[in-house]
């Protein structure tokens, strides 16, 4: 991975908003990624959920397109201490591509192009509470925020939500990602401030 870029500086003005512990409110969606942005084309990009067991389901760019999408609106929380509240989304939810994946698996790594990875308990992708979403603000994700597709598991930290997701490994046993093996938390609850191991 190459550099991290710099943490978005500033405070938002109080608005008497319920914010989880440390966070400020932002009107604006800094950019913060730990290497160069990929920039990968609709027509190279390729989705491949893998299972336990080394099966593999795979959607390009027109298969994917073709699935059921959903509009949601989620508050979203960045371990560098900004929220943004109503972020508007649109993009297939988790429940609908795992509808057929024959699995036991309770865990999952996230796997971006351009190398990046984080780890998730399987069951905070279900149940309406993750989408891989290719649109924002009703625009095409841009690249900066992880288009053309990008996890989006709005109720963790947003480091969880992988951008440039190219792939998701289901897992018998839990692995760390590239910010969790640096020390950053395993789950990323904003409302119990799990920043770092050990919080």
């Amino acid at each position: 991975m190459g550099i991290v870029s710099p943490g978005f500086q500033g405070r938002g003005r109080g608005t008497g908003v319920k914010l989880p512990p440390g966070q400020y409110l932002t009107e604006d969606f800094p950019v913060l990624s730990a290497g160069p942005t990929p920039r990968v084309g609709k027509e190279d990009w390729k989705l491949t959920v893998t299972t336990e067991s080394a099966r593999e389901y795979s959607w390009d760019w027109r298969q994917f397109m073709e699935l059921p999408s959903e509009t949601p609106t989620a508050d979203i929380h960045c371990v560098t201490k900004w929220s943004k509240l109503g972020t508007r989304w649109e993009g297939v939810s988790l429940d609908t591509l795992l509808a057929d994946v024959d699995t036991a698996a309770d865990y999952v790594l996230a796997g971006s192009y351009g190398g990046y990875t984080t780890n998730l308990p399987l069951e905070d992708l279900l149940d309406g509470q993750a989408w891989i979403a290719y649109r924002f603000d009703g625009e095409d994700l841009p690249a900066e925020h992880g288009g053309p597709a990008r996890l989006l598991v709005p109720h963790l930290y947003f480091w969880k939500s992988a951008k440039w997701v190219r792939g998701l490994r289901l897992l018998d046993q839990d692995e760390p990602g590239f910010w969790e093996t640096a020390g950053y938390h395993d789950y990323g609850d904003p409302w119990r401030e799990q920043r770092y191991q050990g919080d």
